[in-house]
């Protein structure tokens, strides 16, 4: 809650809490983001060998499938959040997700165990998938609440300089290991590093986490959630126009982050024939500088607002993605321009995106509000990016994933006009 003394002598951000409660969504995303990143490699080794392209489809489809799992992690560990605490939904969902790693880290092959393989790898990423769906809402849900209303950008700015520190040490381990290892070792093994690192990451994110304090406005309404029946419903009855925003602005987001962060990795080293090392170094590049203008981005909303950085946002993406699609080609240079364009234009919505979400429900729905219709959101239009631009690059018609993609800043363009300007207000 604010405190209007603390605002007039000025404001010492909290910073070991900040990063503490985003320490959790570091884990979860650096885990998310090498299954992505290094499926080029052990895609074969859980499918039948013989046809590249359907073994790295089949490891799309799989990550495609636990998107789908999150929707009900977002409702389940959301409802959980909202009933018993946002620290103890925290603390599950770092344990699902890190286990989950590890046990892809140490799974049997196809050539050992045949058709149980691909079984187990599904298994490992419902249980990330469920995890996923609930630290999303949770975090973002955190940030929000224990924000000064002015302040609220600040905060928010933390999850995505979480997110993308861990998406920056995903890529650079990639980096690493590519310059290191033989493509015949990174097969064989190496793939297999940094999901083990993953449960080392994930004891550290348990070890943080423990020390946080539950939320003001949290313990002031925790009565209130009990008492909500159907929750789910409600959010719909009661709140349907906060319910069309969150799934409008979210689908260009989740495919703004799950194109350049994840789907242009392979495609760009599968269909367009680039180096991997040049697209790990330039994806490396580009996300040190995502992270650096996380707090910027989110100081100017707190100063000028948000509406107008999302709509910038959504307006260059539908003007730009499909010219920069043609820079994905062998050569350094044209990538650095497209994942550096790109992740800059993203920071306008990630540095600000757990405050908008947060002030779109009320305390005693928000967790369960972001994690259901966000996450069904994700599964819907994130989670198949991947899968779809691999797809139809097979197919030889890369180039319709982009106007997808442009359609979907078009259509969040109008929704974000409707927004209320949040900035400064008070949470319900």
């Amino acid at each position: 809650m604010a405190d209007s003394t603390t605002e007039r002598l000025g404001h010492r951000l909290p910073v070991r809490k900040l990063f503490a409660a985003s320490v959790g969504n570091a884990l979860e995303w650096f885990d998310w983001t090498i299954y992505a990143t290094f499926s080029i490699y052990f895609a074969s080794e859980f499918f039948p060998k013989g046809n590249e392209a359907l073994a790295l489809i089949n490891t799309f489809a799989t990550y495609a499938l636990a998107f789908f799992f999150r929707p009900l992690g977002g409702m389940l560990l959301g409802r959980f959040a909202d009933v018993k605490g946002r620290k103890p939904a925290m603390l599950l969902t770092i344990v699902l997700m890190a286990g989950g790693s590890v046990a892809i880290g140490l799974l049997p092959t196809f050539a050992q165990v045949g058709w149980l393989a691909p079984i187990l790898l599904l298994l490992a990423r419902v249980a990330q998938g469920l995890s996923l769906g609930g630290e999303v809402s949770n975090a973002s849900a955190y940030l929000g609440e224990i924000a000064p209303p002015t302040r609220r950008g600040r905060y928010s700015a933390f999850f995505y300089i979480s997110t993308g520190s861990a998406v920056l040490l995903a890529s650079v381990l990639g980096f690493v290991l590519a310059r290191t290892m033989s493509k015949a070792d990174l097969t064989a093994y190496g793939w297999r590093i940094p999901f083990l690192l993953g449960g080392v990451l994930g004891i550290i994110g348990l070890w943080l986490r423990r020390s946080l304090a539950e939320t003001e406005i949290f313990e002031e309404r925790k009565s209130t959630a009990p008492r909500v029946e159907r929750p789910l419903r409600t959010t719909l009855r009661e709140h349907p126009r906060a319910v069309v925003q969150l799934v409008g602005f979210s689908m260009l987001s989740t495919l703004c982050y799950y194109t350049f962060f994840s789907a242009l990795t392979s495609f760009a080293v599968k269909t367009r024939k680039a180096d991997d090392v040049d697209v790990f170094l330039a994806l490396s590049i580009a996300t040190a500088l995502f992270v650096a203008l996380q707090y910027p981005m989110g100081a100017l909303s707190d100063r000028f607002g948000r509406k107008p950085q999302l709509l910038v946002w959504a307006a260059a993406t539908a003007i730009l993605i499909v010219p920069l699609s043609t820079l994905v080609r062998p050569g350094l240079p044209g990538l650095l321009v497209v994942f550096c364009v790109g992740l800059c234009l993203y920071t306008a919505m990630t540095s600000i995106a757990p405050a908008i979400m947060s002030e779109l429900f009320p305390t005693e729905l928000r967790g369960l509000g972001i994690g259901a219709w966000y996450n069904l959101t994700v599964a819907l239009f994130g989670g198949t990016a991947p899968l779809v631009l691999t797809a139809l690059s097979d197919a030889g018609l890369s180039t319709l994933f982009f106007w997808y993609v442009a359609a979907g800043a078009a259509i969040a363009f109008f929704v974000i006009r409707t927004l209320p300007e949040t900035k400064g207000s008070d949470l319900r």
